[in-house]
């Protein structure tokens, strides 16, 4: 039976005489249509027969049912019959007729600020905000000020999509009670904000970082949602090919040295750090890491937040934790020498190290760190391994087509006839599973770069990113975007995904 979908369900009230709404909420159901004696609804358990059994028995008349999704259902309750939870466009309306502007720049004063965000409908709002980026699988919520409009935003699988957005004269209110609810200062808009705001949402305990920056048209907030039910602690689903598990899996198991993971902001390193520690982590090992900010805890490992603030910075915090008798160290970013001279230090000494580097490949972290003027000859001989990553959206299984990509796209990836030939390429067409993108998930394309004796002759000799890729390219190295066209191979992802998330080299 086909599922309804959303923008199906009437816009206005079927009214069944004497039909309660909390009888319709406790059966999850909605009336959607009433004609000629027969009535429509819309049902989450079309197999509900005491339900439709009692409509009948009731109003003498046959009932006829449709399946639809539970949270449509119980919305659509709310927001045709006036009960709860009301939707996104209802709460607007509301808040509308309550909340007057202020400019984002004028001086309106804490109190006055604090009262706006106390409204029910603001409260509502931002908390219906909340619970449909959940529910949409989003990594982050926007809100983002211009000149005539108001944004607000979701990133769902590293892409952002806009959603109704509320009108600019309750930006003030909105942003004021995300602050609220982050413990921020709400009188200070001049100067970028953090803060967390942890929040049950039905049975699920989750934990938001909120971040808060002026621009030009008041605040832009960003809300990072940190769910670790949605933390792979799994290598092997992360996207790890066969024979690369099996390198990575030997490279972890080292009893020393520095191990790199790069990539750009939102690729994934975290992720694939958090993995490998709980893979290696067991009673005989004392984990500690140094994180900026911690973002999910790992049972049995000593996790640390940086704080440049109070001086407790990466390299202030290793020389501290080095006393502390590690087997293995997570440095949260090697963002400068003195960092980067002591994770080496400590490598050096007995420990296994693992942090991260924002380049655009493995072999540019090299590079980096000798750019930091690191010792070729300490750098060559602690660094173990260097794996790049990136995140490519994964084809929604339930739309998943034979489809031909552009001609284009095709010449971009330096493809082979044969490769071609033997390829059949699929692609979404977009349904309501997928919120028509095409896409449901991410998983993960790698570029490992061991250093053996020749990748060490290289660092000795302070050769340039292109000669070490060079080096590893013809032993064998597996690029990005090689291991980006396996996973399109594989009916995975598409050529428009990899072409989006690797560089041309």
């Amino acid at each position: 039976m086909k599922t309804l979908h959303y923008k199906d369900y009437p816009k206005e009230p079927i009214v069944v005489e004497n039909l309660s709404p909390t009888f319709m909420k406790q059966a999850k159901f909605v009336p959607i249509a009433l004609e000629n004696d027969r009535l429509t609804i819309a049902i989450a358990n079309p197999d509900d027969s005491y339900t439709i059994d009692a409509l009948e028995f009731a109003y003498g008349f046959p009932v006829q049912v449709v399946k639809g999704k539970e949270e449509d259902i119980l919305e659509n309750i709310e927001r045709l019959f006036g009960t709860g939870t009301q939707s996104i466009e209802t709460i607007i309306e509301e808040a509308g007729r309550s909340i007057f502007e202020i400019s984002p720049d004028g001086d309106a004063d804490a109190d006055h600020l604090r009262d706006l965000a106390s409204e029910a409908p603001i409260i509502r709002l931002v908390n219906r905000l909340v619970v449909n980026a959940m529910e949409s699988r989003a990594s982050d919520i926007h809100f983002e000020p211009f000149e005539r409009e108001f944004k607000v935003r979701y990133r769902i699988d590293g892409v952002l999509h806009d959603i109704e957005s509320p009108p600019p004269r309750l930006q003030a209110a909105i942003i004021s009670r995300v602050k609220i609810m982050a413990k921020l200062d709400i009188a200070e808009r001049r100067l970028p904000q953090d803060g967390r705001i942890k929040l049950k949402i039905g049975d699920k305990e989750l934990d938001f970082r909120v971040s808060t920056i002026p621009t030009i048209f008041g605040e832009s907030v960003v809300m990072r949602i940190l769910d670790r039910e949605t933390l792979i602690l799994d290598l092997e689903k992360l996207g790890f090919p066969a024979e690369l598990y099996d390198q990575y899996i030997e490279l972890i198991s080292q009893p020393y040295g520095m191990i790199l993971v790069t990539g750009p902001t939102g690729s994934g390193k975290t992720s694939t750090l958090y993995t490998t520690l709980a893979k290696i982590n067991s009673s005989e090992k004392k984990i500690i890491t140094l994180e900026d900010p911690v973002e999910y805890q790992l049972r049995g490992v000593n996790q640390i937040h940086v704080n440049p603030k109070i001086g407790m910075t990466f390299a202030n915090g290793l020389r501290s934790i080095v006393r502390q008798d590690p087997d293995i160290i997570l440095v949260g970013e090697i963002r400068d020498k003195e960092t980067a001279e002591i994770s080496i230090q400590s490598a050096l000494t007995g420990h296994l190290l693992f942090s991260t580097l924002h380049t655009n490949d493995a072999p540019g972290a090299i590079s980096r760190l000798l750019d930091m003027k690191v010792e070729s000859f300490l750098l060559s001989s602690t660094l173990l391994g260097v794996l790049a990553q990136r995140l490519v959206r994964v084809i929604c299984p339930d739309c998943k087509t034979e489809m031909k990509p552009d001609d284009r796209l095709i010449r971009s990836m330096g493809l082979r006839e044969e490769e071609l030939a033997a390829t059949v390429f699929y692609g979404g067409k977009g349904c309501e599973t997928c919120r028509n993108t095409g896409y449901l998930g991410r998983t993960a394309i790698f570029e490992y770069l061991p250093i053996d004796d020749d990748v060490r002759r290289e660092i000795n000799a302070r050769s340039s990113t292109e000669q070490i890729k060079d080096v590893a390219l013809h032993k064998g190295m597996v690029s990005l975007r090689r291991d980006g066209w396996r996973k399109v191979q594989h009916g995975i992802t598409t050529i428009s995904e990899v072409l989006r998330v690797t560089l041309d080299k």
